[in-house]
């Protein structure tokens, strides 16, 4: 009997359009002979199912049930495909672990402290995982700016602590830029971390679960056309993403081995992608993501082509895991 799967998409930040794309792909790219998919959009104002000619039917979120033509649906599994938040950050997670039903990626544990990049630094920090000198801001916070610079120096990242795409993110050169950086990213979230500029190579590395082994894909090298990798370049192709990286072999074993200990450390399940600079031959972590982009242009589903794993192998093995854990 097949399993239905709702893929959800959408979300609460500034990343719901990229959902919509991931959470497409996903549908496009999975077996509908094996699964019965419902795309299930998610928002402040509405949850609702949209069916193929785009008409929307609420979603009861006491018990994630849709109600089609007088036929109540539950579902199997959920398929997650929110980037940021409630997708990335606990929320959904939560929610469905209560309501007992399977959704891939890691726990809402994981998911809140991969989301919240101060929280993830610190915790990683003891076990001997390097990243860039920090200065945290609560919002309301007194704002010494030579306080800041003497701590992490000039030029230096202004960030949203809890956002992802690059989202609210300015890289800094001088004293006087800082007070507008702060505001930028502000407007993103309540909480700021302020980093030193780490000059070196930028690499991305993605780290799954895949037939229940832990899985290092080939390593993505990050060439921003832009000052760093921005929104932009992210999505408006304003960078060069080359897998495999061009790095030598002994730093690929390197940030290999980091990512990989990073994963088990945090326990996690799912999809990853860690993004790491490298100074002085050794990584320094960024941050973490736990529902990395999706679509054909996407990092992770470019390494997982260079392992030889499709788009929808890479689909299904995140589903079957889920299922599995259930068990």
């Amino acid at each position: 009997m097949q399993k239905n799967i709702a893929i959800i998409m959408g979300g609460y930040s500034s990343e719901y359009i990229i959902s919509l794309q991931s959470g497409d792909v996903v549908y496009n790219y999975l077996d509908k002979d094996k699964y019965n998919l419902y795309k299930i959009h998610i928002y402040k104002e509405k949850w609702v199912y949209v069916d193929e000619e785009n008409i929307e039917i609420p979603v009861d979120r006491n018990d994630f049930s849709v109600t089609i033509n007088g036929i109540r649906i539950t579902f199997d599994c959920v398929f997650n495909a929110i980037h940021g938040s409630p997708g990335e950050d606990g929320y959904m997670q939560a929610y469905f672990e209560l309501l007992r039903i399977p959704i891939t990626g890691c726990g809402f544990y994981q998911s809140a402290l991969t989301f919240n990049k101060r929280d993830l630094l610190s915790t990683l920090k003891p076990y001997g995982i390097k990243s860039a000198e920090a200065y945290y801001l609560n919002e309301g916070d007194e704002v010494n700016e030579d306080e800041i610079i003497a701590k992490v120096g000039l030029p230096c990242f202004v960030k949203a602590n809890k956002a992802g795409s690059s989202f609210g993110i300015t890289k800094v050169m001088t004293k006087d830029e800082l007070a507008p950086a702060i505001e930028t990213a502000y407007n993103e979230d309540d909480e700021i971390i302020i980093e030193s500029f780490l000059d070196g190579t930028e690499v991305s590395v993605g780290v799954i679960t895949y037939n229940g082994e832990i899985k290092v894909l080939p390593i993505t090298e990050i060439v921003s056309e832009n000052d760093f990798f921005d929104y932009e370049a992210k999505y408006l192709g304003k960078s060069q993403e080359i897998t495999p990286a061009r790095i030598p072999e002994e730093w690929t074993e390197k940030v290999a081995a980091t990512a990989k200990k990073v994963y088990q450390t945090l326990k996690m399940k799912g999809f990853s992608r860690s993004e790491y600079i490298f100074v002085n031959n050794e990584p320094y972590l960024l941050e973490l993501n736990t529902t990395p982009g999706l679509t054909e242009a996407s990092i992770l589903p470019q390494q997982a082509e260079h392992a030889g794993i499709s788009l929808s192998m890479l689909f299904e093995n995140a589903i079957e895991e889920a299922l599995i854990q259930k068990l």
